[in-house]
């Protein structure tokens, strides 16, 4: 598998749909972290894992809303995507709280990290 193949954030990896995304929040389990809560349901109806982002304003500008955005996809295709094929798939959501526009991308990598760690390996 070429190298750019095993990095990919693909649309069918995406939690876009509104009624989805709302039903995740309904029906979900929720781990909060310093940064992040995190909502799952496992397995995800879909048959594969599936990942969805929520970065509400907060009084931030949207330059800043964006950054959020790129490290939280970021650190969910390498951290949360290859380890969450196997058994468990959930679908997941991440919603940002206020603190994490001031976390680092290593904080946050590492807060996707562990709560990948939780999820994919356990099967929930």
């Amino acid at each position: 598998m070429p190298a750019s193949a095993r990095y990919r954030f693909p649309r069918s990896a995406r939690l876009v749909r509104t009624r989805d995304i709302e039903a995740l929040l309904r029906r979900g389990r929720k781990i909060r972290t310093r940064h992040l809560d995190i909502f799952f349901v496992s397995p995800s109806p879909a048959a594969r894992p599936r990942v969805g982002l929520v970065v509400p304003r907060y009084q931030f500008k949207v330059v800043q809303r964006n950054r959020l955005k790129r490290r939280l996809r970021e650190a969910v295709r390498l951290e949360l995507l290859p380890r969450c094929g196997g058994s468990a798939e959930p679908d997941v959501l991440i919603r940002a709280r206020r603190e994490a526009y001031a976390a680092t991308y290593r904080t946050l990598a590492a807060e996707v990290a562990h709560c990948a760690e939780a999820l994919c390996s356990s099967g929930s």
